[in-house]
């Protein structure tokens, strides 16, 4: 059932009297609306599953006490901005030292969710990502105006969700469209490469997190500069860049009957309905059950297996890479539990290992002082060559991608580096990873080295200062379930594949170069040796077999855009 069609009376009358199949398919049919309207509310925050718990009980419950079924929609959509707005009520009233350090889920970021799962280029991608800009409030405004302007609710509902007349409601719509499209403006003009250097100047104190406050502080700029001002000259109207675009999907494996389970009928009121909203909440609980991490001054508590990850990065790429941009801003982004991941597929006893079925997950660091195992010998051939779009050629034969849209195709058959630097005093926060598309042939990730992984302590140096962000600049997150790189990472090709420099949010550089097997063995096998030295062993992770394992991000396509491929892309045979 459509969600912008009047539900059946019939089915809410046969819901409402303890029909399971009537229940089951009105939850199914406003589940993705309320799950759209929430989400956007909230910005992807982690308070987003138990709201729509509490909504869809709500809804279990209250159904007998709805006398008007053709106004079903309208109830439901007011009972979730209700939800909502409690919700924040109850986060402004307590201490803000009571709060949860987990704000926002990188692995549930609405704007990052809908940007992939409908497929979101050009000014609607724009439209998505300047939502971050707003306000609590605004965003409330936009999650329902966002429905209308695709579709899906109607201005009356809209302004009887927010407890204001429809009038009203016209004047509050075209206040939040004009801070969406300052919002639009500054996304744009931070985007731009190479950036306008009075608007990075603008930026310096900014600690990389979109707010209402920053919002306005670029805006201005943006009106004022001469170079920013274009950025506003070609914004389409966001209602005619919104008609008609689809809700975001669900979560894989959200359906009403996950929620609702299966069984008989009954009265919803009672104990039946006791035994419905029992189910409901174990179900949602199993579903979008989250661990919880809390970080203290110089250490980290981790529940549930989840991970925090922390990090720094110098100026300068270490161990002899080329000096990178200096930046005098300071950037502040908190650290966020990672989500996590299952586990990583191995090949059925008795049956040979196909080919991308092993996929790179997240893991713990081995001890420091465990030495690798032999890194196994792969047929080599003529050396590889590496063509592309990329910033410079350092010496030392390292091509270098430092900017977002950059790209390196690597061919033939060896072994090749890729050395990472994750810049978090220029810009910090959470991180959109490199894809690798278009890939012919085969492509293993054989081993991981450079004498530390990112996230490790840097020597002589509190346990908070990383690779990957230190307190007084800010950390840089990896997406939910993402593997923490090593300084360096290693590479074996037979065929070809293209690797993209995705920078988004975060600011990182990566550094490409063919390199021989002895190269690698000799890097992995640095043993640690004190402050300014190998922090640990480097590690081995080829078998030898198809049965090693192969990036994420990986994929045979060569999609438009790079930052649409997932995770875990289904490789399959060469």
């Amino acid at each position: 059932m459509r969600s912008t069609e009047l539900p059946d009376a019939g089915i809410v009358a046969a819901a409402k009297a303890g029909d399971q199949r009537a229940l089951d398919a009105l939850v199914e049919g406003w589940l993705p609306l309320v799950y759209n309207i929430v989400g956007r509310a909230l910005d992807g925050h982690a308070d987003v599953d138990d709201v729509v718990q509490e909504t869809m009980l709500r809804v279990v419950h209250g159904l007998p006490d709805l006398q008007n079924p053709d106004r079903f929609r309208s109830w439901l959509v007011a009972i979730a901005m209700s939800q909502v707005r409690d919700r924040w009520r109850a986060r402004r009233k307590r201490p803000a030292a009571e709060l949860p350090e987990e704000a926002a889920d990188p692995g549930a970021d609405f704007v990052d969710l809908s940007v992939l799962r409908l497929g979101l280029t050009g000014q609607r991608r724009e439209v998505a990502e300047a939502t971050r800009w707003l306000e609590p409030d605004e965003r409330q405004l936009l999650s329902l105006w966002w429905l209308e302007a695709a579709g899906e609710l109607t201005r009356d509902e809209l302004a009887a969700a927010c407890e204001i007349t429809p009038r009203h409601a016209a004047v509050r719509v075209q206040r939040m469209k004009a801070r969406l499209d300052a919002a639009r403006a500054v996304v744009r003009a931070l985007r731009t490469t190479p950036s306008c250097l009075d608007l990075q100047a603008a930026a310096a104190e900014w600690n990389g997190k979109p707010s209402a406050l920053w919002r306005k502080r670029l805006a201005r700029h943006t009106r004022e500069c001469p170079e920013c001002a274009g950025h506003w000259a070609d914004l389409l109207p966001a209602e005619g860049l919104l008609a008609g675009l689809a809700l975001t999907p669900l979560p894989v494996g959200l359906t009403a009957g996950a929620l609702l389970g299966g069984g008989g009928g009954g009265a919803i009121g009672g104990a039946h309905g006791a035994g419905v909203a029992e189910r409901l909440v174990h179900a949602v609980q199993a579903l979008w059950a989250k661990p919880v991490a809390v970080a203290t001054a110089g250490a980290v508590t981790v529940a549930g297996g989840a991970a925090v990850v922390y990090g720094t990065i110098p100026h300068d790429v270490d161990r002899g890479d080329a000096a990178a941009p200096r930046t005098s801003a300071s950037v502040t982004a908190r650290a966020v539990p990672t989500a996590p991941t299952p586990s990583r597929r191995t090949a059925r006893p008795g049956k040979r290992p196909v080919y991308g079925e092993t996929v790179d997950e997240a893991d713990a660091a081995p001890p420091p002082n465990r030495r690798p195992r032999t890194l196994p010998r792969r047929p080599t051939g003529r050396a590889l060559t590496v063509t592309g779009r990329y910033d410079s050629l350092p010496p030392g034969r390292a091509y270098a991608m430092v900017h977002r849209g950059e790209q390196l195709t690597v061919a033939g058959k060896g072994y090749f580096q890729v050395r990472w630097q994750v810049a978090f005093a220029q810009r910090a926060g959470h991180m959109q990873m490199p894809a690798w598309t278009g890939l012919k042939g085969r492509l293993f990730h054989v081993a991981s080295g450079g004498g530390h992984r990112m996230d490790d302590a840097k020597p002589g140096q509190s346990s908070t200062f990383t690779w990957m962000g230190q307190p007084d600049a800010g950390y840089t997150v990896l997406p939910g379930g993402a593997q923490q790189m090593w300084q360096n990472e290693f590479y074996y090709v037979d065929g070809s594949v293209t690797l993209h420099q995705n920078e988004r949010g975060a600011d990182y550089n990566i550094y490409l170069m063919p390199v021989t097997r002895a190269e690698i063995v000799d890097d992995v096998n640095e043993p640690p040796s004190g402050p300014g030295h190998p922090v640990r062993y480097g590690l081995v992770r080829d078998t030898g077999g198809d049965d090693a394992p192969v990036p994420q991000y990986l994929t045979r396509a060569a999609p438009v855009d790079p930052m649409t491929v997932r995770q875990r892309t289904k490789i399959g045979p060469s």
